[in-house]
């Protein structure tokens, strides 16, 4: 087992067992350590595509917490540590409105263009008026919320850290159902979320287990397992499904830290294939590819259909590199230092590189109608876009 990377890092990432955690982001404790690798230097770029930034903003600092923006409508939503949401318009980045949720935030929203959900670490929801900020309910869940809110359907669903998913009613607050599952003595402390695609819910959990629910009434569809735990003590036995599940069509695919990347069949759970790899971003994927950034800072494109090997790019080693996002041609992913890369969509080579303000991007970056759109650990949003001849 890689007990000498993986140690440091699962410790980092353990909500139990290794104690005295100075913030909730893996990558801030290790970017502490004078021991821990360097980042790879930034290759040079023979003839970069030329990017232009469309907009920018500024929402707040995540302080260590995972904020990314959500996008409904022709509108972005963000929110920061400090409790502030705002509402944007996508093309322009002009402010809708800025409110305050009146309490610290612990991770990134949900909104789907009536209402918008935020979530704190003692586990207290608020859902806002789309419209005008406006405060609509407040619930509580059982323990803190790391990972975004989801609405849909008429159903704001919040993943606590306690291995469970509430759902309650979008306008009313009222709660609607509860899944719950026990939890691993350690597991990973990430914003691993949910995914709603087709009527159900996808969730993965500590010991590698990916699930579906029923989106109507929580009820368990069926249960796979994208990782086995293995080792001979429980740091090592750490394989907890992390990001969010990435759905499309009649696949469902998710990632495990110390694990691997598969892929199911959505409509009854069936192992499509598997490859193993270490992540603590999970997967995404594309018409033709599935993407992954490891642990080590490598970005790989498998084939959808096979889990095949079609390039890895090493080059930005422990560079602690965001969830890919696929763009048309290229494949766009974000670092520790806050820059945007542009790989090719065919090769994995270096298209193009574009600055922000120098913050971590965590969370994969969004797409917009033109471009993309990120959040930094330190509170700028940067729309990006190629630039125009």
């Amino acid at each position: 087992m890689r007990i000498g990377r993986g140690a440091a890092l699962a410790c980092a990432l353990a909500l139990a067992g290794c104690g005295g955690l100075p913030s909730a982001n893996p990558a801030d404790w290790f970017r502490a350590r004078p021991s821990g690798p360097a980042p790879a230097e930034l290759p040079a770029l023979g003839n970069p595509q030329p990017l232009a930034v469309l907009w920018s903003a500024s929402v707040g600092a995540a302080e260590g917490y995972v904020f990314s923006p959500a996008l409904a409508g022709d509108s972005v939503y963000a929110a920061a540590r400090d409790g502030t949401v705002v509402r944007l318009e996508a093309t322009s980045g002009r402010v809708r409105w800025r409110a305050s949720a009146g309490m610290r935030l612990s991770g990134a929203i949900g909104a789907d263009g009536e209402v918008v959900a935020v979530a704190s670490e003692a586990g207290e929801v608020l859902v806002l008026d789309a419209a005008n900020g406006a405060p609509r309910w407040r619930a509580r869940v059982s323990s803190e919320v790391l990972a975004a809110p989801k609405v849909a359907e008429g159903l704001v669903l919040v993943r606590s850290a306690d291995s469970r998913i509430f759902a309650f009613g979008a306008h009313d607050g009222r709660r609607r159902w509860v899944y719950q599952r026990a939890s691993m003595p350690l597991i990973v402390r990430s914003p691993a979320g949910l995914t709603v695609h087709q009527g159900a819910v996808y969730a993965g959990f500590s010991g590698g287990k990916l699930v579906a629910l029923a989106l109507a009434n929580g009820a368990l569809r069926w249960e796979a397992t994208v990782a086995l735990p293995r080792g001979a003590t429980e740091l090592e036995r750490v394989t907890d499904v992390v990001g969010e599940p990435a759905a499309d069509g009649r696949e469902v695919c998710a990632a495990a830290f110390q694990g691997r990347v598969a892929c199911f069949d959505a409509r009854n759970g069936n192992p499509l294939w598997a490859r193993d790899m270490s992540t603590v971003t999970g997967v995404s994927l594309d018409a033709r590819n599935a993407y992954v950034s490891d642990d080590r800072g490598a970005v790989h494109a498998l084939e959808r259909a096979s889990g095949r090997s079609l390039w890895r790019q090493d080059r930005l080693a422990h560079r602690q590199l965001s969830l890919p996002l696929a763009l048309g041609a290229e494949v766009a992913v974000g670092d520790l230092q806050g820059y945007v890369h542009m790989l090719a969509r065919d090769s994995g080579a270096f298209v193009a590189r574009q600055a922000t303000d120098g913050g971590a991007i965590r969370a994969a970056p969004l797409r917009l109608a033109q471009g993309l759109l990120v959040q930094t650990a330190a509170g700028g949003l940067f729309a990006i876009a190629p630039r125009s001849p």
